[in-house]
């Protein structure tokens, strides 16, 4: 379990995210770092987690032309992300430019993974048919994981209720990234589409990416070694 959990370090100050990383030492072996951590401290938030044993999971979600996502995975390759996000709709030549990319970065000795996200968890029927996209979330994740999966990228980012489909869909091997996850003893937050970490991985996450309710508590620690023993009521 702990080589599952990936901590979403999302604060807005390096110097409290990396506190608390240091206080997580050797209880867990993935750090996050999402837009807002990237934003207030950029390369030295990456590096200093490796530098402290940490595998870094890298979600910036890029979205762009093929030529600039190229060129990102590369920069954040050559920081020593171990996994990297992409968005699914930004379509197929954008995703091979990942991919392609991370191969090269590969041959020097370091090939981050390509994960690439397909309806983001807080989204739910409205919010999609909202943005013009008709299909249920489930189908259309469906839809971007099987354009992933065509262009070569590791895995995919999707909700826990989606992650049975895309197990199947992805086979064994595959990256099956679930944020969305929550013990049931965790505050409610803006997630729409979520799962317990039980039934995420019964359903066939790989890992399992949880925020607040281990790093918005009084006690992170014991909030993460409840969620290890499989703690799912109130005290």
């Amino acid at each position: 379990m702990r080589d599952k959990i990936i901590v979403a370090l999302d604060y807005d100050d390096p110097d409290e995210a990396l506190e608390l990383a240091r206080r997580l030492e050797g209880r867990v072996g993935w750090m996050k770092v999402g837009l807002t951590l990237y934003a207030a401290g950029g390369r030295a938030v990456v590096e200093a987690l490796k530098g402290a044993g940490f595998r870094v999971f890298v979600d910036l979600k890029l979205h762009d032309i093929p030529h600039q996502v190229r060129g990102a995975v590369r920069a954040l390759a050559a920081q020593g992300a171990d996994m990297l996000t992409v968005h699914a709709s930004g379509g197929e030549a954008m995703l091979r430019a990942a991919v392609e990319a991370a191969d090269e970065a590969g041959c020097g000795g370091h090939r981050p993974a390509i994960v690439a996200v397909t309806v983001l968890t807080s989204i739910d029927a409205a919010a999609l048919a909202a943005t013009g996209v008709a299909r249920p979330p489930a189908e259309q994740a469906g839809l971007l994981a099987a354009l992933a999966r065509e262009a070569g990228c590791d895995g995919v980012v999707c909700s826990p209720q989606e992650a049975a489909r895309m197990r199947e869909a992805l086979g064994p091997t595959a990256f099956v990234v679930t944020p969305g996850v929550r013990p049931a003893w965790a505050a409610a937050d803006d997630q729409a589409r979520i799962a317990t970490p039980e039934a995420a991985l019964a359903a066939g996450a790989s890992h399992l990416v949880i925020g607040r309710p281990i790093t918005a508590v009084p006690d992170p620690v014991a909030a993460l070694e409840r969620i290890v023993a499989g703690e799912e009521t109130e005290r």
